[in-house]
């Protein structure tokens, strides 16, 4: 199956089948980011996707799961949308959900009869990259959406009754923000109410442009106890109905998985009494951390 350069999908799609229906991102001027920098985005054609799910049919009693790769698919039209996913069920009779990326714009795009015609043919689940709650931090790094971007987008997602889970990046403020990046980043998590949320830790690799300005000396990268610093604040400031949170990302310091609001002290004791500890020994080593 020929994809087009490498292929990023989240943690909790490791066993689904991952069918590239876009290359690159839409968006891609992120500047912490240094994946689809190689790539120049598009929308795949019907006849590329088609040969590809066919290629996939021998397996296609064992596919519970599809993942629809690169970057923010949701942006793809609807009508040719709603082609792919009823390819995607002609082929695999034993399909439980579709997963897919899609970025505050691209789902704003979208109407909410438009979600739900999404979800009656097992759309289950979107992903987005909050990244911060902070919008001086999000303009900084050209995210290209603002906190009420993303609120929205996240409300549109759950009254189409389909599964929300959103991604933040623990450091992305600096150490000039770190505070304030955290606190807000729980705020906003609260807003869109997630049933999952996860945290990355920000890792600088070329070609991210951030990199850049980490060399130069204008960012500076909080260390791994300030990054627990962030992390136990998000939690903290979080106040949402029922979510699982987690940082088990291979970026991270300090794996964690807590139901919230149910385990919200608990694992804040845990975090704090690592940060006081000091011991780097209880942290995942630098050599194992990897985006």
């Amino acid at each position: 199956m020929p994809y087009v350069g490498a292929i990023y999908r989240p943690p909790s799609e490791a066993r689904s089948f991952i069918l590239q229906v876009t290359v690159g991102c839409s968006h891609n001027k992120c500047t912490f980011c240094s994946v689809y920098k190689d790539k120049k985005f598009q929308i795949k054609s019907l006849d590329e996707i088609a040969r590809d799910i066919e290629d996939a049919k021998p397996y296609a009693s064992h596919i519970r799961r599809v993942f629809l790769a690169d970057g923010d698919a949701l942006i793809i039209p609807q009508k040719k949308l709603v082609r792919i996913m009823e390819m995607i069920q002609e082929a695999f009779p034993n399909l439980e959900r579709v997963g897919i990326y899609g970025n505050a714009k691209s789902i704003l795009k979208k109407s909410v009869d438009d979600l739900r015609e999404l979800r009656s043919l097992k759309l289950g689940i979107v992903y987005i990259g909050l990244e911060s709650g902070n919008d001086e931090i999000l303009k900084k790094v050209k995210k290209g959406s603002t906190t009420q971007h993303m609120i929205e987008a996240a409300h549109l997602i759950h009254e189409a009754e389909i599964t929300l889970s959103v991604t933040v990046i623990l450091g992305l403020g600096g150490r000039e923000m770190s505070r304030v990046h955290a606190i807000d980043t729980g705020k906003v998590l609260s807003l869109m109410d997630p049933e999952f949320a996860a945290a990355l830790s920000l890792m600088l690799v070329p070609p991210a442009p951030l990199c850049e300005a980490y060399e130069a000396g204008r960012f500076q990268l909080p260390d791994a106890f300030e990054m627990l610093e962030e992390l136990a604040l998000i939690i903290a400031n979080m106040d949402v109905s029922h979510c699982f949170f987690s940082s088990n990302h291979a970026s991270n310091y300090l794996p964690i998985q807590v139901w919230l609001p149910e385990g919200k002290e608990e694992i804040l004791a845990l975090i704090r009494e690592v940060i006081n500890r000091h011991d780097r020994g209880l942290l995942r080593p630098e050599s194992y951390r990897a985006l």
